[in-house]
């Protein structure tokens, strides 16, 4: 049986199931041995200002919250500033904060995620999709390999040096 993935914005409804998620991923980072997500970012207080704010995202399987992001159109202040070069610099999404509900895990969600970013930015009529990530994020850094994201440099953010992607929609 297929199952009905869609994404939508985040609603303040979903605040606790989400802050769930994102504790989860935290905790898988730190297993992981990474130095990100473990300084108290993010918190439930980002992810409250994600959704006042309209840049918290949700997938859904069946209705039910499987996958968090935040998507945010053309503001990035970090990404102004960047050792190396982004691949255009007109209209973008910035993709922050992605995080998968354990129930859920090992299923290629955030694949399916990126696909839906790509929709959606390509529907908003936006040139391209930017992401950084930490050194260590060994799983999000295969996943923009296989998704076809360009290296571009590193920019900093969050305290840390981050490898920054970028793709180009249309």
């Amino acid at each position: 049986m297929n199952s009905e993935i869609k994404l939508r914005k985040a609603e303040i409804e979903d605040r606790d199931i989400i802050w769930s998620i994102l504790q989860q991923a935290i905790e898988r980072r730190r297993q992981d041995g990474s130095s990100q997500w473990q300084q108290g970012y993010p918190n439930l207080d980002t992810v409250e200002s994600d959704i006042a704010k309209g840049f918290g995202y949700v997938m859904t399987i069946d209705g039910e919250i499987a996958v968090y992001t935040a998507l945010i159109l053309n503001d990035e202040p970090a990404y102004s500033t960047i050792e190396g070069a982004w691949l255009s610099d007109g209209e973008f999404v910035v993709v922050h904060r992605v995080a998968v509900d354990e129930k859920f895990a090992g299923q290629g969600l955030v694949k399916k995620l990126f696909d839906h970013i790509e929709d959606f930015t390509r529907s908003q009529g936006i040139q391209s999709v930017k992401v950084d990530t930490n050194f260590d994020n060994i799983p999000m850094l295969k996943i923009l390999e296989s998704k076809g994201y360009s290296y571009c440099g590193e920019v900093f953010l969050a305290g840390g040096m981050r490898k920054a992607f970028e793709k180009i929609i249309i």
